[in-house]
């Protein structure tokens, strides 16, 4: 007789409180896509930026509470994809890149792919303990890039076939980021809840009254500092290696031979 395989028992139910966040995640990828058809582009990058505020909350209310699953993961991802690859990638073909046809909507969808293999890629690295930095651009902090740009655009500067050319360029560079093995700064170890220096504290209060006063500004700012953050950072340990080998003692073979 066949023995039968033990069957696995899986846990019924799921968390209600961070999967309610990641709900409104997709409804604000959605809510961004209607907005695009609609041609209601300002609407629509301040959805995108409103879901990365909910992908935010939803890790942090999961982390917190530990109500983290892998039913919410792969729930994140699918919303993750939705709101920061699909509805940014729309948004920048019907802003910017439609003039430019066929290659405008292959970059679009460039970053759509490079969005979702990086999901994928960190779905399967979530389990190596990893948490102070992350591989490659976040997908919400490249479809935040876009969202910005273009509200900026709205806000300061009229539209263009200049526009047009930024957008590209940046969404070909984004895509790239993304798939990369640079590595991000994560911020899941910076925890306010700690004591902090009275001086940190008065930064996060000037800090928050100076996005009051000009939000689409300093967001944008922060965002691209962020996104020249891992290039730079990349930079600056390989020269520091390069000096480290530079200053390696020569092996006294070597030297006899070159003396």
């Amino acid at each position: 007789m066949k023995k039968r395989k033990p069957r696995i028992k899986m846990r019924k139910g799921v968390y209600i409180l961070p999967n309610l966040f990641t709900t409104g995640n997709l409804f604000c990828g959605f809510w961004a896509i209607i907005s695009v058809f609609q041609e209601r582009f300002f609407y629509a990058a301040i959805a995108i930026l409103l879901a990365s505020v909910f992908d935010i909350l939803d890790g942090k209310v999961a982390r917190l509470s530990g109500a983290t699953s892998k039913f919410g993961i792969q729930y994140d991802s699918l919303a993750d994809l939705v709101s920061f690859g699909i509805a940014p990638a729309l948004l920048a073909f019907s802003w910017a890149l439609r003039p430019y046809g066929r290659f405008g909507w292959l970059a679009a969808f460039l970053f759509v792919v490079c969005g979702a293999l990086r999901l994928a890629r960190f779905n399967v690295q979530t389990s190596s303990g990893e948490v102070k930095y992350f591989k490659g651009l976040p997908i919400p902090v490249a479809a935040s890039m876009i969202a910005l740009t273009i509200l900026l655009y709205l806000r300061l500067i009229e539209t263009g076939w200049v526009k047009d050319i930024i957008i590209l360029i940046m969404i070909w560079v984004l895509a790239f980021l993304m798939v990369s093995n640079i590595r991000y700064f994560s911020f899941k170890e910076f925890n306010l809840a700690k004591r902090k220096p009275f001086s940190f504290f008065m930064f996060v209060v000037l800090s928050m009254i100076v996005i009051v006063m000009e939000p689409i500004i300093v967001l944008f700012g922060f965002v691209l500092l962020y996104v020249f953050s891992g290039p730079v950072n990349m930079l600056i340990a390989w020269h520091k290696k390069k000096a480290l080998r530079k200053m390696e003692p020569i092996p006294e073979e070597d030297f006899l031979i070159r003396g």
